[in-house]
């Protein structure tokens, strides 16, 4: 009899320990949920504000006003305004020249 006691009671004390750690498991795991549902929390918050900041930055006023104080440039005008005409490379030019100098010497 004695023995089945000492073996009940080992049992008890060994399932009270394997209890106790599995209860600390799990407090431990639900506090790095809880940390991690923060962070995601946090996160999310600064995403939202990352993409209001990134749609001020992409205003016409903005990069009209960056591009006349950075880049140093100015509204297009008619008196500033340079056409540019297109004209034959002049390689292109000499072969067409040369062609028609040979035809007429036939």
């Amino acid at each position: 009899m004695m023995r089945i006691n000492l073996v009940l009671v080992l049992a008890v004390v060994a399932s009270a320990l394997y209890l106790v750690g599995v209860q600390y498991e799990s407090r431990r795991v639900f506090t790095e949920l809880d940390k991690s549902r923060a962070d995601a929390r946090r996160l999310e918050t600064e995403y939202g504000r990352l993409q209001v900041e990134k749609r001020e930055q992409a205003t016409s006023a903005r990069v009209e006003r960056l591009a006349r104080e950075k880049l140093q440039m100015r509204q297009v005008t008619p008196a500033i305004t340079s056409y540019v005409t297109y004209s034959a490379p002049e390689a292109a030019a000499s072969v067409a020249t040369n062609a028609s100098a040979g035809q007429g010497s036939k």
